[in-house]
């Protein structure tokens, strides 16, 4: 899968991404509540979350990457100095900063939960605001709309306006809150559910 509008490609990510894609996450641990993780990870760490996300089934990972003059015309050679997620020919990555990412991820583990993910997208700060997140999300539901996935979730800790307005404009509502669940910088944080109708 790869897409590309203006100056951003979409496609699955791979390997190569790992660095990447670790600092964009520890940036939300370390600066925000967004995520209850609490420590920042390793790319080691982090290499079996990029494993369970393969390049087909319900569960993805697709990430949103800027465009460099060599990719737009691959006349031009190599990079000579390969940037990070750079990978070999014929991995799927590519020169260009990494901008954003989405998964559909196991929403339980338990066999039945099987036809719902989670959902979720991380931008990095300097991309926010540039209709990143709805490029991926219209990626990524795309990709979904052939696999045997019945509902999508998204966890939202509050608050969180931008969010709410990109999943309410994808077709989520909001199905109830969770009040005061996670405890992050020392205070309470709640998180509101949405759920996405898919089949």
């Amino acid at each position: 899968m790869l897409q590309q509008q203006g100056e951003v490609q979409v496609r699955a990510g791979v390997e190569a991404d790992l660095p990447a894609l670790t600092d964009l996450y520890n940036h939300y641990i370390r600066e925000t509540s967004i995520t209850f993780d609490l420590e920042p990870f390793t790319p080691e760490q982090r290499r079996p979350w990029l494993h369970s996300h393969p390049q087909d089934g319900p569960h993805r990972l697709l990430v949103a990457q800027e465009t460099t003059e060599r990719m737009k015309n691959p006349h031009n050679g190599p990079s000579p100095v390969p940037s990070i997620g750079t990978a070999a020919p014929g991995s799927g990555a590519t020169d260009g900063a990494l901008l954003a990412y989405a998964t559909s991820s196991a929403f339980r583990p338990k066999a039945a939960y099987a036809p719902s993910v989670e959902v979720t997208v991380y931008c990095a700060p300097h991309a926010a605001g540039r209709g990143i997140g709805t490029l991926l999300y219209q990626a990524l539901f795309e990709a979904l709309a052939d696999e045997d996935v019945h509902r999508a979730y998204a966890g939202i800790t509050q608050p969180n306006e931008a969010s709410v307005r990109l999943h309410t404009r994808f077709g989520f509502r909001h199905l109830g809150t969770y009040t005061e669940v996670g405890r992050k910088f020392g205070r309470y944080w709640d998180v509101a559910w949405y759920q996405k109708d898919l089949s």
